[in-house]
């Protein structure tokens, strides 16, 4: 390792994925930039992961296999918080262990956050199926744009997504944020918009620097096919940022009424009540909220008739 160069370190929770993990090992391992530690935190699987990588762990110290202590809850947040906790670099980032990483990537972002006082530096992320196409853009001609606390909506809607594994994180990041553990889905979506509600500020790049896998057995796949335990776990991140937002005083009206709007996804758990609960309404404040998740239906229904006429 070139001590010059900042450490990055790599935290990647791994379950069951043996006939993946190779190949995502193997992707790192060809990154451009060299000076990085890869944590692989195995959360209990019972597939010969272990055994399948032991290879690539005898000839490269820089992939260090650990197994989740039993302090940290099962599940993949408290598998990256055991690794955020073991971390010794400068920089974090976030790898999933079914997923291709850009020989670029680190590199991009490491010369970012190197010539800035940014506190992260986002880049894009695409998905694939099947086998993977290793034709690789090496062009470093890119635009950028800068985000800050008036992004947070942005996040939270999704016209700015923050994938778990697109964004390089300064270590100080998360001296006092860690993964809310029994999230099971979303956990990334509450943890960043937190984050970002803090006041830093970061950078973002506008290239594919990540390539996901789409399966079904994926968390995301899970929960586009009703998980009730995803489900349930979305709503939960929803009353958590909600929460926050609230305390910081950044719960704006335009906030509010998409989360409202959301609650109609979450009829069955109550999502709505919950939202209520959690904020302070004047009576009036009440009563409109109340009448706004009533109308919502109707109105949502003459709009779709209406662009169906058009």
């Amino acid at each position: 390792m070139n001590n010059d160069l900042p450490l990055v370190s790599i935290i990647m929770a791994t379950y069951n994925r043996a006939h993946f993990i190779v190949e995502t090992l193997l992707s790192i391992q060809n990154q451009t930039y060299k000076n990085w530690e890869c944590l692989i935190i195995d959360d209990g699987g019972t597939d010969n992961t272990e055994e399948v990588i032991q290879p690539v762990l005898l000839k490269d110290s820089r992939f260090i296999f650990n197994k989740r202590p039993e302090k940290y809850q099962k599940g993949l947040p408290g598998c990256r918080n055991y690794g955020i906790d073991k971390a010794k670099g400068n920089y974090i980032i976030f790898f999933d262990d079914d997923d291709i990483v850009h020989p670029l990537n680190l590199e991009l972002c490491v010369n970012e956050l190197q010539k800035s006082n940014h506190s992260f530096c986002r880049y894009l992320r695409t998905t694939f199926t099947g086998e993977f196409n290793y034709q690789f853009d090496y062009n470093i001609t890119y635009t950028k744009f800068f985000i800050d606390k008036s992004d947070v909506m942005n996040l939270i809607v999704n016209k700015l997504p923050f994938n778990s594994c697109a964004v390089m994180w300064q270590k100080e990041c998360f001296l006092e944020n860690r993964f809310v553990e029994h999230l099971m889905y979303a956990e990334e979506w509450e943890l960043y918009s937190r984050i970002l509600s803090t006041g830093i500020k970061g950078v973002s790049i506008d290239k594919v620097l990540f390539f996901g896998r789409k399966h079904p057995n994926s968390n995301t796949g899970e929960f586009a096919n009703k998980n009730y335990v995803r489900i349930e776990s979305k709503k939960n991140a929803i009353l958590l940022i909600v929460e926050n937002l609230y305390d910081k005083k950044q719960l704006t009206k335009p906030l509010l009424r998409y989360f409202v709007a959301t609650s109609l996804k979450y009829k069955e758990f109550n999502l709505f009540s919950d939202i209520k609960r959690l904020i302070k309404l004047s009576f009036f404040e009440k009563i409109y909220w109340n009448i706004f998740y009533v109308l919502l239906p109707f109105r949502i229904a003459i709009i779709r008739i209406l662009k169906k006429v058009k």
